[in-house]
């Protein structure tokens, strides 16, 4: 029986998370699912990440936490619409549905815009397994976490497109091998996009940034093709 009901939870939101992904396509949005654990310095990175891409790529950011609002204030300097969701109000979920991404997305002014941004609720485990109608996924994996999750993991790394090895600073105060979280991540999703970053020095964040602009382009190319 607890088989059924989760099966079902999962497919009435793969069902929302199609609906998503019709609504952003007709709206030309590429739309990125940003996850990790708590303290990988996804906040940080999208922050910079905001800075940098801003305004040649017209973004917004959908916020997923448990309670406070306090990532959502940092995101909104960069001049993004941000929308807040706090899960505690529904039971302190440790991910983000597709039914609650679609009610946020209708707060935002879509028009012109380019990315919407959903920063994930801080968890390995659970927001894999929702679909948002999200394009493309991406996981944060701070160097201070080590090396082997994502072999402990595994569901994140496969479902992700693109991971961000980050906080490289702390790489000369810590004992850990990049090569070996390397091989882990291509031993789960081989020929995954893997990227270096520091958002204290600024370390990989060209290539990852070069990441985004190619698939906003790409989306932006199928909507005209349309």
């Amino acid at each position: 029986m607890e088989v059924k009901v989760v099966r079902n939870v999962l497919d009435v939101n793969a069902k929302m998370a199609a609906e998503n992904r019709r609504f952003f396509a007709e709206n030309g949005i590429f739309v990125l699912n940003v996850m990790s654990s708590p303290g990988s310095g996804k906040t940080t990175i999208l922050e910079k990440t905001l800075t940098r891409i801003m305004p040649e790529i017209q973004s917004a950011v959908i916020v997923g936490d448990i309670c406070t609002t306090n990532d959502a204030d940092r995101l909104s300097i960069s001049g993004a619409p941000v929308v807040q969701i706090n899960t505690d109000e529904f039971g302190g979920d440790c991910h983000l549905a597709a039914h609650v991404i679609e009610n946020a997305a209708r707060q935002i002014d879509l028009a012109g815009l380019d990315l919407l941004i959903v920063e994930n609720v801080g968890n390995l485990v659970c927001p894999a397994e929702f679909d948002i109608g999200e394009d493309a996924r991406v996981v944060v994996l701070s160097v201070a976490e080590g090396e082997d999750k994502s072999v402990k993991y595994p569901l994140m790394f496969r479902e992700c497109q693109a991971c961000l090895l980050n906080k490289t600073d702390l790489l000369p105060y810590l004992d850990y091998d990049l090569e070996k979280a390397r091989q882990y991540i291509d031993q789960v999703h081989p020929g995954m996009s893997v990227f270096e970053t520091s958002a204290k020095t600024g370390e990989g964040l060209d290539s990852w940034i070069s990441w985004i602009r190619e698939r906003v382009a790409e989306k932006a190319g199928l909507q005209q093709q349309a």
